[in-house]
């Protein structure tokens, strides 16, 4: 049963991988150094029982171009900096560092997932300065966090300049820590990803870049299963495995209680390992026998 479940699941991993534009790495050169990287599972409740995850697709022309993910991206060297850490809410560097079993440095995986889904989605997690929940009150406020949005994207390092002007602190204790994974040494282009899970606030709309992402939609986790069994939506295992991580749940709240009560140091370093064997393309997940000799 072992080896079948094995097999059927190789011929998914080529499958579905087929149409995500990916680089493999030179098998001469040295594996490259995975970047650090975050992303978010945006949530909200549905009208019926049951809830729906924010995924969106990414451009031709970028990595995994074709496939659905969640909104994220690296970890730039602006999320570590001073005058970041002093506009995140509710955790310390401390904190995040020991959550994530590193050393220090740990508040830029929050401060980059919560930056990340404004510039690609423009859903901003933050507070007032009277802690109530950042919604944008009028038409005038909501013209403005565009454009802070566009120079985002531009390029433009002005987080800490938007928080400061428009008196918002980040709402950095709104994400649960949920999933480690590493891009396997097969690819050229590597990532350290750490992913988180967070209600959409209220009142804010998703909507893709329309650069780096082309569509988004708000969907049940068992339906995009369904879809990717389907051959309808293109995604890859991380995505996969997440999404089966949050299906079967009634509402937020219940979500999000099971979520937060996780032991971040339980919480295990996933990196697929991809290898030739009699001529074919294997891949092991932790775990697996044989996953340990290569």
């Amino acid at each position: 049963l072992h080896k079948e479940y094995r097999r059927q699941r190789q011929m998914c991993i080529r499958d579905r991988l087929k149409g995500v534009n990916t680089q493999m790495a030179d098998p001469n050169e040295a594996p490259t150094i995975p970047q650090p990287a975050a992303t978010v599972l945006l949530v909200r409740d549905t009208q019926d029982d049951g809830i729906e995850v924010f995924l969106i697709e990414r451009a031709a022309k970028t990595n995994f171009g074709g496939a659905y993910v969640f909104p994220g991206g690296k970890v730039d060297l602006e999320d570590s900096s001073s005058e970041i850490s002093e506009i995140c809410q509710g955790v310390s560097d401390e904190d995040a560092s020991s959550a994530l079993g590193i050393e220090k440095g740990g508040l830029a995986y929050w401060a980059a997932v919560i930056r990340e889904c404004f510039e690609e989605v423009g859903i901003l997690l933050a507070y007032r300065k009277d802690g109530s929940n950042f919604d944008p009150k009028d038409e005038s406020e909501n013209d403005r966090f565009i454009n802070y949005r566009k120079r985002l994207n531009d390029g433009e390092k002005v987080l800490a300049e938007m928080c400061e002007s428009e008196d918002l602190f980040l709402a950095s204790d709104r994400l649960a820590y949920l999933a480690h994974w590493i891009t396997p040494k097969i690819e050229k282009r590597r990532y350290d990803t750490r992913f988180f899970i967070a209600q959409a606030p209220e009142g804010q709309e998703g909507i893709h870049d329309g650069s780096e992402s082309v569509n988004s939609i708000w969907i049940k986790p068992e339906e995009a299963l369904k879809q990717f069994e389907e051959g309808k939506l293109l995604m890859i295992m991380p995505t996969i495995k997440n999404l089966e991580s949050i299906c079967g749940f009634t509402n937020t709240k219940e979500l999000l209680e099971n979520k937060n009560a996780i032991n971040p140091y339980d919480i295990a370093t996933i990196e697929p390992k991809f290898f030739m064997e009699n001529g074919k393309m294997v891949g092991l997940m932790p775990g697996d026998e044989g996953y340990e000799d290569h």
